[in-house]
């Protein structure tokens, strides 16, 4: 008995390095998705101008801020992980969705270096004989460079992701079309959100902002749900070419693909 598992163990085909880059990149997109928490965890830290001076604990900052590295490091993860794979279908975006989300992970490591120092300020300001103008004065600085930060890394970044890689799994075909076509509208309405809260046409939460949210929001949850159930698509020129490289008696590795020929093989399929 214990001789015929270990025959059916044997024989279990093991898992190809695409379905595994698929896999790795598609948990660490759904592990962004974590950062929904900030929402509770923050809580009046960002909405109340004297929370630096309360007597409170500030256990939820720094929960949050724990989670926001998280987050940052999970989302330039995924696109180092993707690299090796959307450089065939035009390296240039893909050097440029790695860039982005660099960017993007700074921004959001600048927005936690900012709450943590106001957690050490609100110690301060829990203390007697504290100055209370000078501590509201920096608590409210720190507060705006949290909000900026995360104005360009949480709201404008994603906005650049959704459309350089939806635009590489486009035409790529790696995944059902439909899930980058999301991500191509929701990366213009999210852009169009972003330079009307810097130019103070629309605020942060307004209706703009909560339509221009919804479809990055659908766009990053399918494709990081596809990813690890499904992995690419098998018929993808890019997954047919490296099957054949991987048969081929040298074992050569597929050679980068145009975004020509690619889009040729793909409308000839």
């Amino acid at each position: 008995m214990t001789t015929a598992v270990r025959t059916a163990a044997t024989k279990r085909p093991p898992m190809d390095s695409m379905r595994k880059t698929a896999l790795v990149a598609g948990i660490l997109y759904l592990i962004t998705f974590i950062s929904v928490a900030t929402l509770t965890l923050y809580g009046t830290v960002l909405k109340d101008p004297a929370y630096i001076l309360s007597s409170g604990g500030d256990t939820g900052l720094r929960w949050g801020a724990i989670i926001e590295v998280i987050v940052a490091l999970a989302g330039i993860g995924a696109a180092i992980t993707l690299y090796p794979v959307v450089r065939r279908q035009n390296e240039t975006f893909a050097l440029g969705f790695v860039t982005s989300r660099a960017i993007e992970g700074a921004m959001l490591l600048t927005g936690v270096v900012s709450l943590l120092s106001l957690a050490s300020l609100h110690q301060v300001g829990a203390a007697a004989g504290a100055d209370s103008t000078a501590l509201l004065t920096s608590g409210a600085s720190f507060v705006g460079t949290y909000n900026a930060a995360f104005l360009i890394g949480g709201t404008l970044m994603p906005a650049m992701n959704a459309l350089l890689l939806g635009y590489l799994m486009y035409r790529s075909s790696l995944v059902p079309r439909l899930i980058p076509a999301i991500g191509l509208v929701g990366g213009v309405l999210m852009t169009s959100s972003v330079i009307g809260q810097i130019l103070g046409i629309n605020e942060k939460i307004s209706v703009w902002s909560l339509i221009a949210l919804l479809p990055i929001f659908l766009w990053e949850l399918s494709l990081g749900l596809w990813m690890t159930f499904k992995g690419f698509r098998k018929d993808a020129p890019l997954m047919v070419e490296a099957a054949a490289a991987a048969e081929s008696p040298h074992g050569s590795a597929p050679a980068v693909l145009s975004p020509i020929a690619v889009a040729t093989t793909a409308g000839a399929a």
